[in-house]
């Protein structure tokens, strides 16, 4: 028993020094953990100050709100896409890219981007715009782009598919079919939309 109470002040004294970046990431972390397990309702100051295992004042010293706190946790947390698969057809570069979009939905930064998106008023989701678009759909819009223009070039896609309504097919159908029906895009879901939506959208006349 003193071992243990011994070990718990341990942990207690490690965390209570971390300083600066170190517990700045723990803090975020907390805050994402939340998002994702409880969603944008259930978070509190005070559930991510006790996750980061700190004190609330600790938390309000870096961020003077909730929106600010989250908007930093997901600026951190939303993955980087910084390469396009190059797999020999658009077929299979559109696939790799679902796979990828899919993992980061799930992921724990994905889940509390959803629960932003989800429960968010339409005044606080406005808050959050700048962080949706230049973290998820610019990204997302300019990976699509790349593999549809390689496609024209392979002479597989019409040369005029990289319109903005061609780029939001795939990232808005996952977004629908996932908070509308709660699909979780399996492989085969996933081939059937590039198969039926975007191969007959992007090919050629006569292809």
């Amino acid at each position: 028993m003193v071992t243990s109470h011994w070990a718990a002040a341990s942990v207690q004294t490690a965390a209570g020094r971390r300083r600066g970046a170190v517990l700045e990431r723990a803090i975020l972390d907390a805050a994402l953990e939340q998002l994702s397990t409880v969603g944008w309702n259930g978070l509190t100051m005070e559930g991510v100050a006790a996750g980061a295992q700190t004190g609330k004042a600790a938390v309000y010293r870096r961020w003077s709100s909730k929106e600010e706190l989250v908007a930093d946790a997901l600026r951190s947390g939303l993955p980087r896409w910084e390469t396009v698969p190059d797999l020999g057809s658009v077929r299979e570069d559109l696939l790799a890219l679902c796979r990828r979009a899919r993992e980061a939905m799930f992921s724990r930064p994905g889940f509390a981007l959803r629960s932003v998106i989800h429960e968010c008023d339409s005044e606080q989701a406005e808050r959050f715009h700048a962080v949706i678009y230049e973290g998820v759909v610019e990204p997302t819009v300019s990976l699509l782009r790349e593999v549809i223009d390689r496609g024209i070039e392979r002479g597989e896609v019409r040369p005029d598919a990289t319109d903005e309504y061609v780029l939001d097919v795939i990232p808005a159908m996952m977004m629908y079919r996932s908070k509308i029906s709660g699909c979780e895009w399996s492989d085969v879901e996933l081939e059937e939309m590039i198969d039926r939506l975007m191969v007959p959208l992007l090919r050629r006349d006569g292809a």
